[in-house]
């Protein structure tokens, strides 16, 4: 009953046939048992085909195969395919390099987005007469807009809350407010004179408006975003969108150029691990200035750590803006410190100061960052630490903050905020040594054995299984702990493994929502021009972005994803990229079926002959007989064929039969 329920709400009716590929398996049930008694390598990595080892691989450590990586990977062998993963730097990723030119925010630091991209705090800052508008022309009307906005607002605020406002200002207010919409007519001539103009001039003449002027055009703007940016610059691009919301530019920038990454880079090992230490050491995007420290993040924190040392790692997220914001620390003040007490710290250079107006009170000693460390990011729930460890590690912590975030929020040691005395940590006596303290008891946490079984755990639950074995996890704990936390070598002993080539573990993990989405681009050879409505599809599907707000991260085990509300949405988006609904997203089926073989049968009808085309185009011709029984049953349906009892023979509907198998519960699993 409730996948019958579940038929009315696909977009658009997949009819009897999306019935049947849901009735067809879509709960993925899935084996989850392991070659526990297999104790060499190579007997469980000759026990799969050369064809299924080369899939597996594509599956695991890419984000899927795309038409020609099969092939690609069998001539040059499994094995050095995987060594030259482990490599990205010595990969040529020119393509990839191209695409992302039209990104501009990607290469500037925190700094200049927050110059170019003014957040509110700045804004509030040039309004409060605390900061003066940029001198040049550009970002002073990009700043003048959000200036005319914040200021609007504040004055409805305060008319809101006054209960004896005038009348007469009210109404000449609203009046004011309420001009650029009275006169449409003016406002789309103004538009499509616009539209006329040259890139540089069209541009200009939107620099040289007033904000009102720019407001009253957004009614007739809608649906013609497009047309207004036509044959401008990214840098061009970027201006007329800060125009209207500067952040928007930053956040979308990065969300768009993670899925163009995922599905074009040529380094598919390196995107995966890249997500997976930005899941591990979580930062929500939602959060204040995280939206501009998260670029940063991703580029120079955890891209370039991501196949070394694992303490490197920890240390350069513990530095970093993005997670000292997320997780309040830069707030973190030691209530015996010099800022909580006016008093300077034993052992400081500092002369005494004035105590401040707050001093005697105790003055946020923060365990967030304290917790969250030895939780989530080293030890584990139950790896050995108490509640005591914890506020002694916040204590540590204590004097690891920013410089202003408007300023750029670069890391910095405030000594005055620092907590002074010993600490204890872990049974391990950490003098008092200020920033020295925090690296110390980073070096300890990393070289921990809870933390080496930790990451090892999860690297085999996002590689192999959602359940490891002990047996696997404990041989990578160990590699870690005697490699100092290499992980480039903890992965080539999960790699070297028999469990991450047993039988059982072919196909069987369940794709997240992230995963299936790249995947599917992939397999598809879709052209991505605009990657925006694909980032709203992952909304949908439950996984926005670098929208995960608790410090967890998402989960990568099945049960997390798969509901019958989730594998609608992951239904919708097959059928909707097969059609060609996705704006910006373009997926070209007639390249994809030339030179795939026909039909084995000769008799075969067209509908037959493209259905077998397209199994082996986007599942290597690996569908299971119920998924290939079910839709082959359906292909006379007017749905499929497209033609009706008196009708010629038409050309099938290859974008119904794509978007079915994309959805089928094959290709759902990797």
């Amino acid at each position: 009953m409730v996948r019958m329920n579940l038929l009315a709400r696909i977009r658009p009716s997949g009819g009897l046939l999306a019935l049947a590929v849901l009735l067809g398996g879509l709960s993925i049930s899935t084996p989850w048992g392991f070659g526990r008694n297999k104790e060499k390598h190579d007997a469980a990595f000759l026990r799969l085909p050369e064809q299924k080892r080369a899939l597996h691989v594509l599956n695991r450590l890419s984000y899927g195969p795309r038409p020609g990586d099969l092939e690609r990977v069998k001539a040059m062998g499994v094995d050095q395919w995987m060594e030259q993963q482990l490599h990205p730097e010595k990969m040529n990723d020119s393509e990839l390099d191209t695409r992302l030119r039209s990104f501009p925010t990607l290469g500037m630091s925190t700094r200049e987005l927050i110059e170019n991209f003014p957040p509110p705090e700045v804004i509030r800052a040039v309004a409060d007469g605390r900061q003066s508008l940029p001198s040049d022309p550009v970002k002073r009307a990009v700043y003048a807009a959000q200036l005319e906005r914040y200021q609007e607002k504040q004055e409805k605020k305060q008319e809101s809350n006054s209960s004896t406002a005038d009348v007469d200002n009210n109404v000449e207010k609203m009046g004011k407010t309420a001009a650029p919409e009275e006169d449409p007519i003016s406002a789309q001539a103004r538009l499509e004179a616009l539209f006329d103009l040259p890139p540089d001039a069209r541009l200009h003449a939107l620099l040289v408006m007033s904000p009102e002027q720019r407001r009253a055009l957004t009614p007739a703007l809608k649906g013609k975003s497009e047309e207004l940016t036509l044959g401008m610059t990214p840098r061009q691009h970027e201006i007329v969108i800060a125009l209207a919301n500067p952040q928007e530019v930053v956040a979308d920038e990065l969300m768009q150029s993670k899925i163009l990454r995922e599905t074009y880079s040529e380094r598919q090992l390196q995107e995966v691990m890249t997500d997976f230490w930005l899941n591990h050491f979580n930062v929500f995007i939602g959060k204040g200035m995280d939206r501009y420290f998260l670029t940063a993040y991703e580029r120079d924190v955890i891209r370039p750590r991501v196949l070394g040392k694992f303490e490197d790692l920890l240390v350069a997220t513990a530095q970093s803006p993005a997670m000292l914001f997320y997780l309040d620390n830069w707030l973190s003040v030691g209530p015996n410190s010099e800022k909580a007490t006016g008093v300077a710290t034993a052992g400081s250079l500092r002369r005494r100061r004035p105590a401040p107006r707050n001093a005697g009170k105790r003055v946020g000693l923060n365990e967030n960052y304290g917790r969250e460390l030895m939780e989530l990011h080293t030890l584990g729930v139950n790896g050995g630490y108490t509640q005591k460890d914890v506020t002694e590690v916040a204590r540590v912590f204590t004097g690891w903050t920013l410089k202003p975030p408007r300023e750029g929020g670069e890391f910095t040691f405030d000594e005055r905020m620092h907590d002074p005395g010993e600490k204890t940590v872990l049974g391990h006596r950490i003098k008092f040594r200020g920033k020295k303290e925090g690296l110390e008891v980073l070096h300890i946490l990393a070289r921990h054995p809870s933390t080496a079984k930790l990451v090892s755990s999860k690297l085999a639950v996002r590689f192999v299984s959602d359940n490891p074995p002990a047996t696997l996890v404990n041989r990578m704990a160990q590699t870690f702990l005697k490699k100092d936390g290499d992980i480039r070598e903890v992965l080539k002993t999960m790699f070297d493994s028999p469990e991450f080539w047993a039988d059982d573990e072919y196909r069987a993990k369940v794709k997240t929502p992230l995963e299936f989405v790249v995947s599917a681009l992939r397999v598809t050879q879709a052209d991505i021009s605009d990657a925006t409505a694909l980032t709203r599809q992952l909304q949908r599907m439950g996984m926005p972005l670098y929208g995960m707000q608790p410090p967890t991260g998402y989960s990568m085990k099945a049960e997390a994803w798969v509901n019958s509300s989730a594998l609608l949405e992951r239904m919708n988006f097959a059928l909707a990229l097969s059609a060609g609904r996705l704006k910006g997203v373009r997926v070209d089926w007639k390249r994809l079926l030339d030179g795939q073989p026909a039909s084995p049968s000769p008799d075969a009808s067209e509908s037959l002959k493209t259905f077998d085309g397209l199994v082996a185009c986007l599942l290597a011709g690996e569908v299971s007989q119920q998924t290939h029984e079910t839709i082959a049953a359906r292909l006379d349906d007017p749905q499929i064929s497209q033609r009706k009892l008196d009708d010629p023979a038409r050309a099938p509907n290859v974008n119904l039969m794509g978007g079915l198998l994309l959805g089928s519960p094959e290709f759902q699993r990797r």
